[in-house]
């Protein structure tokens, strides 16, 4: 995956999730979640860009790590909503599914890149 597709990946994630405020909002408890999961969905894909912008390797995995503790947190919250059916349809379904792919990637690629940093470090002794 390209690292422009799965940039635009994260930021559809991001308005999907954005967009569930509107059922979610309707309580105090819904809203501190969706509070939650919108700082951590959105944390993502920012994070990722940073990644993209990183100095070094061992700055990008770093970042990568970041990326993945907080789309990691947004599947967390939205397992919670869904167990407590806060939102009752098929976009939290959706939401779901589209999480379990993000933190697949991104957990591929941590472990990508810190092979990668290891065979480095390697190659240099």
């Amino acid at each position: 995956m390209h690292a422009e597709e799965l940039a635009n990946r994260f930021t559809d994630f991001a308005v999907s999730v954005i967009k569930t405020g509107k059922l979610l909002c309707q309580n105090y408890t819904g809203k501190h979640i969706y509070g939650q999961l919108m700082r951590s969905a959105t944390s993502a894909g920012v994070n990722y860009e940073e990644a993209r912008a990183a100095e070094s390797r061992t700055d990008f995995n770093h970042k990568m790590q970041i990326v993945l503790k907080e789309i990691r947190e947004t599947r967390y919250w939205l397992i919670l909503i869904d167990r407590t059916q806060l939102i009752i349809n098929e976009d939290i379904k959706q939401l779901l599914n589209k999480v379990d792919e993000l933190v697949s990637i991104v957990t591929s690629s941590v472990k990508t890149s810190k092979s990668n940093i290891k065979n480095l470090i390697f190659k240099i002794f």
